[in-house]
């Protein structure tokens, strides 16, 4: 299975990340991807963007070497009622915004099952989501059985992480598990690379492995086809408004 976009990838804007934006599109023409998105974090992050930069990422093309380009970002989410760290009026901007929960970003009330249910009940209800970051967290588990359908009836992504597969082992058996719930429920995922260099673009064996293990349907990976991501993306975005420039 070739995998035809990489739809969380992080920029120098992350200062823990390498590789500028330009970088990162030319990788990803020299790869032959059809998209990616760029994705840097929220502003609770340490090292994130500075004021303004998701407001004016208009300056990037939406095309540019032979790429499909999704401006966006990875909002933190800060506690149980979902709120994200990137207010409304610069996420309404972006073509495509990833939520993740990081230990750094969030509330330092303790979690339970019940609450991180409740969170991620309330960012499923949020129209500026596309996608549901690294969400294996044992620490941050939630009922899969009653939010990933409804990650589905909201037209959300689940996101199967290849970065949790090199960084975050104690994430593994809960990615398992949410693939194996998205299949059952038929809740389509994105695998992505969340690549922080420019060269890690993309490499996400292990997690297609696991997919492949578990006999997900390719049906269901959204960008392993690139006429499945266009659709998702005229129905969902502006990206593609001006078809004639592909």
């Amino acid at each position: 299975m070739k995998l035809i976009a990489d739809l969380h990838t992080h920029t120098s804007f992350s200062t823990h990340a390498y590789s500028t934006p330009e970088e990162m599109i030319r990788r990803a023409g020299e790869l032959g991807l059809y998209a990616i998105a760029l994705t840097d974090h929220g502003y609770t992050m340490p090292g994130s963007p500075g004021a303004w930069y998701f407001g004016n990422m208009i300056e990037i093309p939406h095309h540019l070497h032979g790429v499909t380009v999704l401006r966006g970002a990875e909002a933190n989410v800060c506690d149980y009622n979902g709120t994200l760290d990137i207010p409304e009026d610069e996420l309404k901007k972006l073509d495509w915004v990833v939520a993740s929960v990081h230990d750094v970003c969030m509330t330092k009330e303790p979690p339970t099952v019940e609450a991180c249910t409740r969170m991620w009940l309330s960012v499923a209800q949020n129209p500026y989501v596309r996608v549901i970051g690294h969400s294996g967290s044992p620490t941050y588990r939630y009922d899969y059985e009653t939010v990933i359908p409804e990650f589905g009836r909201q037209g959300k992504l689940v996101e199967i992480n290849a970065h949790s597969f090199a960084v975050r082992a104690d994430f593994i058996p809960n990615c398992r598990q949410i693939a194996l719930t998205c299949k059952k429920y038929g809740v389509p995922v994105v695998v992505d690379s969340d690549a922080h260099f420019s060269a890690h673009i993309a490499e996400c064996d292990q997690a297609l492995d696991m997919l492949r293990a578990i006999d997900f349907p390719e049906e269901l990976i959204l960008n392993a086809q690139e006429e499945r991501l266009k659709a998702y993306l005229r129905q969902y975005t502006c990206v593609l408004e001006d078809e004639s420039t592909l």
